[in-house]
């Protein structure tokens, strides 16, 4: 059974968080059985006494900025690089962005301003673990995007609308995706909602809102997620 550090970067908003549950606990829920949980509060400062504690981490969504200047994501960041090639490291939206930044990478404000909604990419480079599809879709929510990408990430997805939708690291076992396959449809709505006429543009979020009657690939992106770890777990 291997240990799975979930590094817990954000909340969903309060009027959610009861219904849908936490962040982690959606992790857990795509990742599924055959795995020991542990939940470390990154944002109170709560991160693992060391990388060998877990054979992999993922990091969740937020609403913080990866480049921001907190301490707490200074620390995270600082704990990727020390995990690096010691665990195997996924990263989700935040996380995606985090793990650029961490590795010489650059996250900025997207021009295209928000992503909400059903997204679908385009599958760049293959892996073993990954099967033979070229494209799939998910749920986005995110105004920034990795910019620049680190010098020895490949690129594994990407869109018009986010050219870096998914990396691998060359040199330790490391994955990231810009999308949020731990969110079910009714969560992303709910979240599109909750944001509509705050955050994200009343008529932009009826549009999201729509691709959302429109299959996701969260088990597919679930599965490659589990076999990635089983493969690169150390």
């Amino acid at each position: 059974m291997i240990r799975v550090g979930i590094l817990e970067a954000g909340l969903p908003p309060a009027p959610l968080s009861g219904r849908f549950g936490s962040y982690p606990a959606m992790i857990e829920t795509l990742l599924g059985d055959g795995h020991d949980y542990r939940k470390f509060d990154a944002m109170r400062g709560e991160l693992p006494q060391g990388p060998d504690a877990c054979q992999a981490y993922v990091v969740t969504g937020s609403a913080a900025d990866a480049f921001a200047q907190a301490d707490w994501i200074g620390q995270l960041r600082q704990f990727l690089r020390s995990a690096a090639g010691r665990a195997a490291l996924v990263g989700i939206c935040f996380g995606h962005q985090l793990m650029a930044e961490a590795f010489g990478g650059r996250v900025a404000r997207a021009d295209m301003g928000w992503g909400i909604g059903l997204h679908s990419y385009i599958v760049r480079a293959r892996r073993d673990w990954m099967g033979d599809a070229e494209a799939f879709s998910l749920p986005a929510s995110h105004r920034d995007q990795v910019t620049i990408r680190p010098e020895r990430a490949t690129l594994i997805a990407s869109s018009f609308f986010c050219p870096v939708a998914a990396l691998e690291y060359d040199d330790f076992p490391a994955l990231s995706f810009q999308a949020h396959p731990e969110f079910d449809p009714d969560f992303a709505r709910a979240l599109i909602r909750h944001k509509q006429g705050i955050d994200y543009p009343g008529e932009d979020a009826e549009v999201a809102l729509a691709t959302l009657d429109y299959p996701a690939d969260r088990p597919l992106i679930g599965e490659w997620i589990r076999r990635f770890i089983a493969a690169a777990a150390i």
